[in-house]
């Protein structure tokens, strides 16, 4: 697995109407991939919570992230240890409040040895990112 993909590119590569669409749905499409397993909390989250028009129904939305999403993904996950080690070293990465959930996509894919994490919303990123990270990239940079 060569890259972790945050939920921004995960909902772009999904919704047709997205921003970035092609080239995100070009990254789910062209490899096997990781993704951080709150990940697929926002994604579901985001799909079904009215700001995607036309809303598409929870069970829909289930049903792509089973079917489309899982087969093509690596799912994942921190170890309780894995949290609470990020959580000491977030003031000094200056990580606050929310940005705890772009951080804990940084730290799955560092965690698992994963080199890229595709996300479009590098600012976000960028800001807590240290040498030796996984390079952040945006979709359209290939």
């Amino acid at each position: 697995m060569k890259s972790v993909l945050d939920t921004s590119v995960l909902v772009s590569a999904l919704v047709e109407s997205e921003l970035f669409h092609r080239e995100c749905k070009a990254l789910v499409l062209a490899e096997p991939f990781g993704i951080y397993s709150h990940g697929l909390v926002e994604t579901f989250n985001t799909m079904t919570s009215g700001k995607i028009r036309p809303r598409p129904s929870a069970a829909d939305v289930a049903r792509v992230l089973r079917h489309s999403v899982r087969p093509r993904a690596s799912i994942l996950n921190l170890s309780e240890e894995d949290l609470l080690s990020s959580f000491d070293e977030a003031e000094a990465r200056g990580v606050r409040g929310g940005a705890v959930f772009d951080y804990l996509h940084l730290v799955a894919a560092r965690r698992h040895g994963v080199p890229r994490l595709y996300t479009l919303n590098q600012r976000h990123f960028e800001s807590f990112w240290r040498p030796g990270d996984p390079e952040i990239v945006h979709p359209t940079a290939g």
